[in-house]
């Protein structure tokens, strides 16, 4: 079983920063690539953005250059820096792990970007 747990969201104005945070329970999170979703009202659920188990980060068009993801291993953490946050960014903030044929999410973290 794993837990994982978001924090930092929030409300901000248009062209202002967050950094989201997801910690995990157990160091197995090391093993494996981590995502951050979001869910927007009325939407369906969208990958923003992956890091793999070495570090490399792949991106959704529309966070490219503005989102840098990251992990730490040894805090079992992985981060999510957003910049130059847009009103169309907000949305519930998820992260995410696949652990063989299990997926673990994390309760979610509500970021509200003002224009």
């Amino acid at each position: 079983q794993l837990q994982l747990v978001e924090s930092g969201g929030g409300l901000v104005q248009a062209g202002g920063s967050l950094r989201l945070s997801c910690a995990a329970s157990r160091s197995i999170f090391s093993l494996n690539a981590m995502d951050w979703y979001r869910q927007a009202p009325g939407k369906q659920r969208e990958l923003v953005s992956t890091i793999t188990r070495e570090g490399r980060g792949n991106y959704a068009e529309s966070v490219k250059g503005r989102f840098t993801i990251s992990r730490d291993n040894a805090k079992n953490t992985v981060y999510l820096q957003m910049n130059s946050l847009k009103p169309e960014d907000t949305a519930v903030y998820y992260c995410h792990q696949q652990l063989g044929f299990a997926d673990y999410w994390g309760q979610g973290t509500q970021v509200t970007v003002s224009s």
